[in-house]
Parts: C-alpha cells; structure tokens; sequence
C-alpha cells in the first residue's frame, strides 16, 4: 500500500509540473522506462531515486518528508490510520482504488453504502455524525462522496456488489422524504447491468449480521485489498489471510442476503 501511494503521488507530481517521463528520466540521466516503472509500481521504490525525482518536481518539504517515510517503511505490510482530517489519506487512497477497480464489494450493515448514497442522504449523514464540521467543510465532504461515483459511469465500469444491511434502508434519520429519494435512487441502481444489490433481512444469522462494514476492491495487475472503517480509524489489508477472510465473510454475507429480485422488491416496499 505505501509503494503504492509514493507511485501515484509521483505521478501526480509530474504532470502537475506538465512533464513527460521521457523529460523527467533525461533531466536525472534515466531510462524512460525506469519513471513510467516507478509511477505505475511495476518496480520497487529505492529511497534515493524516490528522492530525487521528489527533488527534481520542486515537491515541497513537509510532503516529501512524508513519502520518504512511505518509501522506506514501503515493504510492511497493511496500513492502520487513526483520527485525520475531514479527507484522510487512506480515503484519498480508496477512492483512487476504486477509479480502476475492475470489481468492487461492499457490505454495510448500519448505512446506505457510499457509492450509491444521494447528495441529500449523505448531508444528512454527515450532519449528524460530524456535529463538529462547519458548514462548508460537509459540503466539501459530500462533494468528494458525489464524486466517487463517477467510478459507475464511466466507459467500462466496474462490477459493483453491494449488500446492506436491512435496518440501513428503514433508518429514515428523522427526513423520510429524504429517505423516498434515497431508496428510490437504490432502485434505480440495481436494474444497472454492472451493479447487484442484495439486502441482508433482520433474522439473518447473528455471527453473519453482525459483522463490521467491508470493501473488498479488485484491481487490474495489483494484489486484492480489503478496506475497513470504523468510527475514528481506517484499514487497508494485504496479507493473503485477511483477504482469504475477507473472500470467505462476502461468501457468507451473500449467501444469507435476499436474492437480487428479493431485495428490489423489498426496497420498493420500504420506499412506499
């Protein structure tokens, strides 16, 4: 995960100072192909050339400082944030993740899953759970929300699997008619081709219902991640046995949910 993000923050750094990699490799005295090898991750990052690519891009001190610290820590495994701004780095990172995830799932047992929340649901959520934020500082947060969806209507989208919990589609935080938008927006999603929504019914199994939000996100040439948030922290996971456990809790979660036409009825029925 932290080679990962020092490659994209490369990148992102040299076309923000509108450079190609064939100038950037001239300028050090590289191969072409050993910039476009460390952006994209397809080589191990070294500190010293980390270095001075961040050098040669003028990358101000207090954000080079901490790609350093990224670049040298990069062979751990698993990345744990506590607290953070309003926009985390390890969100900055998921949404990233989803723009080119080939397959994505997501099980959320207390709220509508981010990916197909309304600007009204999400304001609402925010809110109420950030009592703290001002009024421009949600408005930004939705906004970042709204935007992950672009991830759905793009060319070739990718395969969204979602389930949720039943108690998030009847909690109508005190705005039913927000709540009417909201499910029928869910509605509208779930004849989508690429996307399959199940809802997990109340007398589902409690070892299963139980269990803690979860994204699992499938990228093209990289290793499978699973992403976890909770109240105040945020986990990528790596290793193979988490995301074995991972695989094995979706396998579960979907087996016990309603089946597709189940649940679409079952949205329309909360809706009305």
């Amino acid at each position: 995960m932290r080679q990962r993000r020092v490659s994209a923050e490369l990148r992102a750094w040299r076309i923000k100072r509108g450079l190609s990699c064939k100038e950037v490799a001239r300028a050090l005295g590289w191969s072409e192909s050993k910039v476009s090898r460390m952006e994209t991750g397809e080589r191990g990052l070294y500190a010293d050339d980390v270095a001075a690519v961040l050098g040669f891009l003028r990358v101000p001190a207090e954000i080079r400082q901490e790609l350093m610290e990224l670049v040298r820590s990069g062979n751990e495994r698993n990345w744990h944030e506590i607290g953070g701004a309003p926009i985390s780095r390890l969100l900055r990172d998921l949404i990233r993740y989803e723009t080119v995830a080939t397959a994505i799932y997501n099980f959320e047992p207390l709220l509508v899953p981010g990916l197909v929340q309304t600007a009204e649901y999400a304001r609402t959520l925010m809110r109420k759970a950030a009592t703290n934020r001002t009024d421009q500082e949600i408005e930004n947060m939705v906004a970042v929300r709204m935007n992950r969806k672009r991830v759905l209507d793009r060319a070739d989208p990718a395969r969204l699997s979602l389930i949720i919990e039943e108690m998030a589609l009847r909690r109508a935080m005190d705005d039913p008619a927000m709540m009417v938008g909201q499910l029928q927006y869910l509605q509208a999603a779930s004849v989508r081709q690429h996307i399959r929504i199940q809802v997990l019914p109340f007398d589902a199994e409690a070892a299963i219902a139980t269990q803690g939000p979860l994204i699992i996100l499938e990228c093209p040439d990289q290793p499978t991640l699973c992403y976890e948030d909770g109240r105040t922290t945020a986990t990528f996971l790596e290793d193979e046995e988490f995301i074995g456990r991972a695989r094995l809790a979706w396998k579960r979660l979907s087996a016990a949910a309603r089946s597709e036409e189940d649940s679409r009825h079952l949205i329309a029925e909360v809706a009305s």
